[in-house]
C-alpha cells in the first residue's frame, strides 16, 4: 500500500488530495514541523536524499517530487486524472502540470525569501522578481477565464498540483486575490469537491483553506 508522508502545511497536501480523488488505498503519516525552526523534522528529512516534501513510499519504492509522485499515482490508477497524448488538450495539460512547480512555485518562494531577508519593496531585483509572480497570476487568471479547469473542461492532476501555491502557500506569503475574479471562482469550484475537503481535513485539520 502507498504511504503518503505528509509534512504539516506543505506541498504534500497535494498527494493526500490526489489519493482521495483517485480513491486509492493509502496510509497517511503526518509529521509536525519542528517547533523551533518551522522546518521539516529530522525523521522527515531522512526519508529521501533531498529531504523535502512530498514523499511517498510504496513497498520498497521511495519517491519524492510532486510532479513525479502525481504521475506515478495517476498511472497506478489506470491513467485517471491524467490526459493522454492523443487528446487535443494534451499540450494544455502538460504545460499547467509543469508550470506549477517549474515557474509559479519558484517565483513565490523568491517572494517569501525576499520578504524574510528584508529586500526593498520597490526597485531593483525585488521588483523584477515580484513582476514574475504577477505575470504568473495574470496567466492563471487569463486561462481560467477561458476554461473552468487548467487543462480544459475537465478537472485533472494539473489542478491538483497548482492549488497549493494558490491556497496553502498563502500561509507563508499573503496575496490579495481581489484582482483575480476567475482564480477566485476556480478556488470556489475546487472547494466544493468532497475529495478536497476530506483530504485537507485529514492532512491539516483546522487550517484555513484560503479559498478566497
Amino acid at each position: 500500500m502507498v504511504t503518503v508522508h505528509h509534512l504539516s502545511v506543505s506541498q504534500s497536501d497535494r498527494i493526500v488530495w490526489l489519493c482521495e480523488e483517485l480513491e486509492l488505498p493509502y496510509e497517511l503519516k503526518i509529521y509536525p514541523r519542528d517547533p523551533d525552526t518551522n522546518l521539516a523534522p529530522a525523521d522527515y528529512r531522512a526519508l529521501h536524499p533531498f529531504g523535502t516534501a512530498p514523499v511517498i513510499t510504496d513497498g520498497d519504492l521511495v519517491l519524492g517530487e510532486s510532479g513525479a509522485i502525481i504521475e506515478y499515482l495517476c498511472a497506478k490508477a489506470g491513467g485517471r486524472l491524467a490526459v493522454g497524448p492523443g487528446a487535443p488538450n494534451y499540450p494544455d495539460y502538460l504545460f499547467w502540470l509543469h508550470f506549477a512547480n517549474g515557474s509559479l512555485m519558484p517565483a513565490l518562494m523568491v517572494d517569501v525569501l525576499a520578504s524574510m531577508l528584508g529586500a526593498e519593496a520597490e526597485g531593483g531585483m525585488a521588483a523584477m522578481l515580484r513582476e514574475r509572480t504577477d505575470r504568473a497570476y495574470a496567466m492563471l487568471e487569463d486561462r481560467l477565464g477561458k476554461a473552468p479547469y487548467l487543462a480544459g473542461e475537465e478537472f485533472t492532476a494539473a489542478d491538483i498540483i497548482t492549488l497549493f501555491p494558490l491556497t496553502t502557500m498563502r500561509q507563508f506569503m499573503q496575496r490579495d486575490l481581489a484582482p483575480y475574479p476567475h482564480i477566485r471562482a476556480y478556488l470556489h469550484r475546487i472547494g466544493e469537491r468532497p475529495a478536497y475537503r476530506r483530504a485537507m481535513e485529514k492532512a491539516d485539520p483546522g487550517m484555513p483553506l484560503n479559498l478566497s
